[in-house]
């Protein structure tokens, strides 16, 4: 267990960052006991940090209720051993209300995701960030994508704002990101995080190292945490090798995966909670307006999870 602020936690992470999908019972409504069984092997196999209720998680999905008692029920798994980041989303005062009930739920930080609906201009996404980190004692990672895109001067303004620690990119615009590390850099920012947020962010890791980047979240951990952890250990070993055993896995897992993924809307989500699921663990369906992948395409699934572990065994 330790008390370091939670940038210190993140920076060099000993594993994968960890988002866990939520578990719906029979009668839909959330099993906690599962997603706690979700979250404990998760833990368990070597996530550095488990982002709870995020967009795996279907933040979207959830009432407040549900969603700190499941923000709770993961740091209780967690228990001090790795670090527990809530998302907060919608528009400024529900963000505010989530962020609460996140602080309160014992959480120790957050992922604030875009505002619900509107595309709002620089000065007003700058002013719901702020408003966010200040509500609560949380630090915070803001996450672009959809509707919030930033310009690199927002950024810088961002980073200046106290208990906003990182910005996770899940737009995937390289020369945008770019400028802006750039900018953050030139003003002195030097230990704001970066995280690639992009769906399987594994597939342009190397394209995101390049620029500086090398944190990233991990949905394939959630229900091959083997071969995330062995992508993992070789995007970070910094040699050769690790670099050809992350492009065998590229060409042999990861690029499949995402050619499958983008054969149904709303797969970056149900197609990984049909992953837990062929790993043994019920976590029940997805919610509306998510709907199950089909049939085929999660035998398809299984399948590349198969071969992504035949690269295991032949020492990629």
């Amino acid at each position: 267990m330790t008390s370091a602020p939670l940038a210190t936690r993140l920076r060099v992470p000993s594993g994968p960052l960890f988002f866990p999908v939520t578990a719906f019972g029979p009668d839909g409504s959330v099993d906690v006991d599962v997603f706690r069984a979700h979250v404990r092997e998760g833990v368990e196999a070597g996530a550095a940090a488990v982002f709870a209720c995020c967009g795996t998680g279907e933040f979207h999905a959830l009432t407040p209720e549900e969603f700190q008692e499941c923000v709770a029920a993961a740091v209780a798994e967690a228990a001090g051993r790795v670090p527990v980041v809530a998302g907060a989303g919608y528009g400024t005062a529900l963000a505010v209300r989530y962020a609460r009930l996140a602080e309160e739920a014992g959480a120790d930080g957050l992922l604030a995701m875009p505002p619900y609906l509107v595309v709002a201009g620089q000065e007003g996404l700058l002013r719901h960030y702020t408003e966010l980190a200040a509500a609560t004692s949380l630090d915070v990672i803001v996450y672009q994508r959809d509707n919030a895109v930033f310009t690199p001067e927002t950024v810088v303004e961002l980073a200046r704002v106290e208990r906003v620690i990182g910005f996770k990119d899940g737009l995937g615009d390289m020369d945008l990101m770019q400028r802006t590390v750039s900018a953050v850099r030139g003003e002195g920012s030097g230990g704001f995080l970066y995280f690639n947020g992009l769906p399987t962010a594994e597939l342009t890791g190397l394209a995101y190292r390049g620029i500086g980047v090398t944190l990233y979240s991990s949905a394939v951990f959630c229900f091959a945490p083997d071969i995330a952890l062995a992508f993992h250990r070789a995007f970070n070993s910094g040699t050769p090798e690790g670099d050809a055993t992350v492009n065998r896995l590229i060409d042999g897992f990861y690029r499949p995966f995402v050619e499958l993924r983008a054969e149904g809307r709303g797969y970056a989500v149900s197609l990984v909670k049909a992953g837990v699921r062929l790993g043994g663990l019920d976590v029940g369906p997805v919610r509306a307006p998510l709907h199950e992948p089909a049939d085929e395409h999660v035998k398809r699934l299984a399948e590349l999870v198969e071969q992504g572990r035949a690269l295991l065994r032949e020492g990629v």
